[in-house]
């Protein structure tokens, strides 16, 4: 007669102690518990399917108890009487389970990432990952993006505008609306669910840069940066600030290869701008002065304002707003960015400049009579005269000519 096998128990279990070698303690029906030399105590299910002698691993005891063990057998049991084998089921749940966690938010949003960071300025890949990781992960990063509802993203929304973030929350609706279509046109969700969102959130308030705008104000300014008892490198900083009027990330990444002064122009690659297209900011006699002047001191960096720790680095961000606020300049007065204001305000509005050559200059995207883009070479003469003349204008503020009024919208 065969062995008869005697059911499990937790009391034998317990007491089941680990040999060098890897040992079964059976229930009966298939069901058995290996011991392992390490210890581990593992539930297994010995079984058979078209004739082939096959296992399914259930997990370790005691995770899984010993009526779960035996519910398992069961369940098995039914399966295999259904003409199913088990052990591909699990392989299935498996991989189900995998495919899941491949096609989770937080992996496409990485993905995404990835893709188009090269067709960002580093300082905005960096904040729209840092938006991702602070306010997005946490609450959506593990959730299959297939399965991402408007109700999920919206009380997430909701959690960024609570803390007086309602434009950060605008800016994190559009992120994930982006991650969200490149989950779609790559085939691993069917929609956007932000559309939805139309609304939801009451409309942000658009903040405007500090600026000084009044040539009245802008004198005192100019007067202040001359008198700049800080960096030199940042005096030369702020200086052309005020007469290239370029966005301050451009500014501080400027390198000495971008600038031919045969030509008197400054040619920024299209990497480094906002819009992708390369930019020509003409160089007035005033700006080729300071450039000849910084360039004993920086020349051997590849910047033109590199870092004070490293030549390696270019400035911070924060220097030039720095050096504003140690000239007395608050931040709701005056900013890095504010020098763009500035120039647009008083080249339009007391100076008389067309629209169009100031447009180009600051590097917008214009549109002529034609429907053609902005392109870097668009009125460049116009421009030259009109950047010699700005050039001009503040040193004569600077000097104390007379001041014009801005004129008033009629």
């Amino acid at each position: 007669m065969p062995k008869r096998v005697l059911p499990l128990s937790d009391l034998k279990i317990s007491k089941a102690k680990p040999q060098d070698k890897e040992y079964r303690l059976f229930d009966g029906g298939g069901l058995y518990l290996a011991v392992t030399p390490s210890g581990g105590k593992l539930w297994r299910i010995k079984y058979r399917f078209e004739g082939k002698a096959k296992e399914l691993h259930l997990g370790a005891y005691p995770v899984i108890t010993l009526a779960e063990a035996r519910q398992k057998l069961l369940d098995t049991k039914r399966t295999i009487a259904g003409g199913v084998d088990p052990g591909a089921v699990k392989k299935a749940r498996k991989q189900a389970r995998l495919e899941k966690e491949a096609n989770s938010f937080e992996v496409i949003a990485r993905e995404w990432h990835g893709r188009y960071v090269g067709q960002w300025t580093a300082g905005h890949a960096v904040t729209i990952m840092s938006r991702l990781e602070r306010d997005v992960f946490p609450y959506l990063g593990s959730e299959p993006v297939e399965e991402i509802k408007a109700p999920a993203v919206l009380k997430l929304l909701r959690r960024v505008e609570s803390r007086g973030a309602l434009e950060s929350a605008h800016r994190i609706r559009t992120v994930i609306g982006q991650v969200l279509r490149y989950a779609v046109a790559t085939g691993r969700a069917e929609r956007d669910c932000t559309g939805d969102l139309k609304g939801a959130l009451p409309p942000a308030t658009k903040k405007h840069l500090a600026a000084l705008t009044d040539p009245k104000d802008v004198a005192p300014l100019l007067r202040a940066i001359d008198g700049f008892q800080g960096s030199f490198v940042v005096k030369c900083a702020l200086r052309l600030a005020s007469i290239f009027f370029v966005r301050p990330g451009e500014l501080r990444q400027a390198e000495w290869t971008e600038f031919d002064f045969d030509a008197a122009q400054w040619n920024i690659p299209a990497e480094r701008m906002k819009m992708k297209l390369p930019h020509i900011v003409p160089l007035s006699e005033q700006a080729i002065a300071i450039l000849k002047e910084l360039r004993p001191l920086t020349g051997h960096s590849k910047y033109v304002f590199p870092s004070h720790r490293t030549p390696l680095r270019c400035m911070s961000n924060n220097a030039v707003n720095a050096a504003l606020r140690r000239m007395g300049f608050e931040k709701d007065e005056m900013c890095a960015h504010g020098f763009r204001a500035m120039a647009r305000t008083i080249l339009d509005e007391v100076m008389g400049f067309r629209i169009d050559f100031i447009e180009h200059q600051l590097a917008h995207a214009v549109k002529d009579a034609n429907g053609r883009a902005y392109n870097r070479t668009a009125h460049l003469e116009a421009r030259r005269q009109m950047m010699q003349q700005w050039a001009d204008y503040l040193d004569g503020l600077k000097a104390g000519a007379k001041v014009l009024p801005i004129r008033q919208a009629g």
